[in-house]
């Protein structure tokens, strides 16, 4: 996405073996780079740097990419200037794409009549406990409101064709729904969780396996992650689901790594999350780490996270949970997992 566009353009591309967040913009400065590619967390690695008087002598002007997330988007701006972010959403084996072409914060995209004659795409209700979409009494899907979370399917058909992956017809079927809306049709399941408002502004939400469900409520990491990120101890967080024996779905647990010089602070991460989250969406447990593992597009990898839980006598990190008495997150001991287990504790 980023070298061949310079081709064609007979631009410069400046390429860099591995990157670093220490030295991004001394190389932006020192090659007077005017657009940037970025994935995943790359924008907040950059905001975690030490701030400098330099942070805004540069001249970027744009940034082209796709993962960036609001509350690091708005940090990105305040910090380093007026950068232009187009925000894209695709994939390479994908048949449809979006690109936020005039940096609205928070969205993919915009779409419009011409668009949907290019790219024929529909958000379908989905079923997180059932984990598939919500079927009609015909046995199609049925298509969710503006405004309204949905799954993303994108039709296959001349204009947008799905050539699926190389050697393996069997992943490439996979990748497919067949008669979503009538007999006969076929979309790519993409796999994510979008909105449309009626603007026309789509927002990624969620990917399908990270939502979780409790209390009765669909829980999206993505938007608990953006709020629970403003707190001002916390340098990195991923939020996820465990499950605890008993207890329908799964509850809410943060993994996160504090800023270097200060410590975590449990009764000002209540205060946060009890203000601006709803109860269903607010942490059960927090564990405080050194570091997240990542894949390599700088996304968390969640699911040895999932798998170990929260049990304090198998977990070497620091454990907490939420204490409603104590307005505080306080230290998970052996005694209160225990009683949790039991379902002694109230949850």
């Amino acid at each position: 996405m980023g070298s061949v566009h310079c081709f064609v353009a007979g631009a410069t591309c400046v390429l860099k073996k591995k990157f670093s967040a220490s030295q991004f913009w001394t190389d932006c400065r020192k090659h007077e780079v005017t657009i940037f590619q970025y994935i995943g967390e790359l924008c907040r690695y950059l905001c975690n740097q030490p701030k400098t008087e330099l942070d805004k002598v540069h001249k970027v002007k744009m940034g082209v990419g796709n993962g960036l997330r609001q509350d690091v988007w708005r940090e990105f701006l305040s910090r380093f200037g007026n950068i232009r972010m187009c925000e894209v959403y695709g994939s390479t084996e994908g048949n449809l794409c979006f690109m936020n072409h005039i940096g609205k914060i928070g969205t993919v995209g915009r779409s419009n009549l011409v668009y949907r004659l290019l790219f024929k795409y529909d958000l379908v209700k989905y079923d997180m406990v059932q984990d598939e979409p919500v079927k009609d009494e015909s046995g199609f899907c049925r298509r969710v409101e503006k405004g309204e979370t949905g799954l993303l399917l994108s039709k296959v058909c001349a204009t947008s064709p799905f050539f699926g992956y190389a050697g393996s017809k069997q992943l490439t079927e996979k990748k497919l729904m067949r008669d979503v809306f009538v007999k006969g049709d076929a979309y790519v399941n993409t796999g994510d969780l979008m909105a449309e408002d009626h603007k026309g502004f789509i927002c990624f939400r969620d990917r399908v396996g990270d939502t979780f469900r409790w209390k009765g409520e669909n829980v999206a990491t993505t938007e608990v992650t953006e709020i629970l990120g403003l707190v001002d101890f916390i340098q990195e967080i991923s939020v996820y689901g465990v499950e605890i024996p008993g207890h329908e779905g799964r509850a809410g647990m943060a993994a996160l790594i504090v800023r270097p010089g200060v410590s975590f602070d449990g009764k000002k991460l209540f205060e946060h999350a009890v203000r601006d989250l709803p109860v269903y969406a607010r942490p059960l447990f927090v564990r405080l780490q050194e570091v997240i593992e990542m894949t390599s597009t700088f996304k968390h990898q969640k699911f040895q996270l999932v798998q170990s839980g929260f049990n304090p006598s198998t977990i070497s990190d620091l454990l907490y949970v939420l204490d409603y008495e104590q307005k505080s997150y306080i230290p998970l001991t052996e005694e209160i997992y225990q009683s949790i287990i039991r379902g002694e504790r109230k949850l």
